[in-house]
């Protein structure tokens, strides 16, 4: 297939393109005391569809100049440089530590593949940068925990893409869970249908091959184990070196609800079940996934309670293909980015009689996304904590890690979760970190 046109005179014929040393000052930048009406310096690195996404909602508010874009592929850097809102002005750079010496970036967009996460991140914050970086926060629970502690050591602002916690009726949910409304909560149950068509489904693997010009497919790997580059391993979530499946991409979004209207930041017990069962040699990851967890005591369950996610092909048994549905001692709330459904419990019997409440309750959904950047972008001025920090995305994350874990060693889990380690298994606790390729190890 023919690709698009290189434009911004072919993204300045990328020659100007260095490779430039892991050196970076660890002193903050120098506009790091922002004023009410000051513009904020943005860098975007992964110029994909999420990054171009998120620096437009950036755009959109009036309050920032787009500095730089870094990624590895030339052709999205040309795309974003050209897009709506851009300025002339804006650099371009295949190497993201490029980006980051620039004084006048207040702010980085991380929004590369899942693997990429935690370094841009971390290098980020020793640059004195604020950062907002997609989900799933990371690709380990160890490079989780690194990229909180380089948020607290260089007291960062940091925002994770987990943008349902800015959404006025997520909000509206999780206060209603925690104040009762429901009663006690015993069983959470979040799942996400879908999957692919019966063409994709016969689909075998590609043959290597070499990559489209201008991409630099051993930077993209970075981190990951070398493999000669093919098409399908930039669907980086269907393997395991690159991403965790829908548990990782989704997962976060549904398992982060649960934890925020709960009050819980982890749970005790994983087991997870589940396989690629329609269609095999193409991903690594499953296409099918049960998991079951249990939760520790808290303040809408004073004896815990048990969750589970679920992702299958197909469809939902009604029209929500995802959501997040809570089940109390006094009623049934459902909750997804269109809105929410509250159904009391059932209607009290007194053998001639029926009485109690019956009525249900819905409420509409509301705008997440631009919400959540406007609270970023709040943050950086105030300093407080953004709605989705760094530690809680960091254990909403764990939690789908460790689903991950469960699923690939065949047994459940026991989460220590003031350690971070798994108890009494030190063939699982291997797997909360991984192996980096030079120079990507240093973390």
């Amino acid at each position: 297939m023919e690709l698009p046109k290189m434009t911004r005179r072919d993204f300045n014929k990328s020659t100007t393109l260095g490779v430039v040393s892991l050196a970076l000052s660890a002193g903050p930048a120098v506009r790091n005391v922002l004023g009410a009406n000051d513009r904020m310096g943005v860098g975007l690195i992964g110029a994909g569809n999420q990054g171009r996404f998120d620096l437009s909602s950036m755009l959109r508010t009036g309050q920032v100049d787009a500095v730089a874009v870094a990624d590895v592929y030339d052709l999205c850097v040309a795309l974003t440089l050209d897009a709506p809102g851009m300025s002339s002005k804006t650099k371009g750079y295949k190497d993201f530590r490029r980006l980051l010496e620039h004084k006048d970036i207040d702010a980085v967009i991380v929004a590369t593949p899942e693997h990429w996460h935690g370094i841009p991140m971390i290098l980020a914050c020793q640059a004195g940068k604020d950062v907002y970086v997609e989900k799933p926060a990371s690709h380990t629970i160890y490079e989780g925990r690194k990229m909180v502690e380089a948020t607290r050591q260089y007291q960062r602002v940091v925002q994770c893409g987990t943008q349902q916690r800015s959404g006025e009726h997520f909000q509206k949910v999780a206060k209603m869970i925690r104040g009762g409304k429901i009663g006690t909560v015993t069983f959470v149950e979040a799942w996400l249908t879908g999957g692919f068509t019966r063409e994709q489904r016969k689909l075998a693997p590609p043959a290597d091959s070499d990559p489209p010009p201008g991409f630099d497919w051993d930077f993209w790997l970075g981190p990951a184990p070398f493999h000669p580059y093919n098409r399908s391993r930039r669907g980086f979530t269907g393997f395991w070196e690159t991403g965790g499946g829908e548990m990782t991409n989704w997962g976060p979004h549904l398992i982060d609800v649960i934890h925020w209207a709960m009050g819980v930041d982890a749970p005790v017990t994983v087991a997870a079940s589940g396989s690629r069962y329609a269609s095999q040699g193409l991903y690594e990851t499953p296409d099918t996934i049960e998991v079951v967890y249990e939760y520790p005591p808290c303040a809408v369950s004073d004896h815990g309670f048990a969750a589970r996610f679920s992702q299958h092909l197909g469809r939902g048994p009604d029209e929500h293909a995802y959501g997040t549905q809570f089940y109390g001692t006094d009623g049934t709330l459902f909750v997804n980015r269109e809105g929410y459904t509250l159904w009391p419990a059932q209607a009290t019997q007194d053998v001639w009689e029926t009485f109690g409440p019956t009525q249900v309750m819905k409420g509409d959904g509301a705008a997440q996304h631009q919400p959540h950047v406007v609270n970023f972008l709040d943050c950086m001025k105030s300093r407080q904590k953004p709605n989705s920090d760094m530690e809680t995305t960091h254990r909403s994350t764990s939690a789908c890690i460790l689903a991950n874990i469960s699923l690939r060693l065949g047994r459940k889990l026991h989460w220590d979760s003031n350690q971070e380690q798994i108890s009494g298994d030190a063939e699982a606790n291997k797997m909360l970190n991984e192996e980096r390729r030079k120079p990507w190890n240093a973390i």
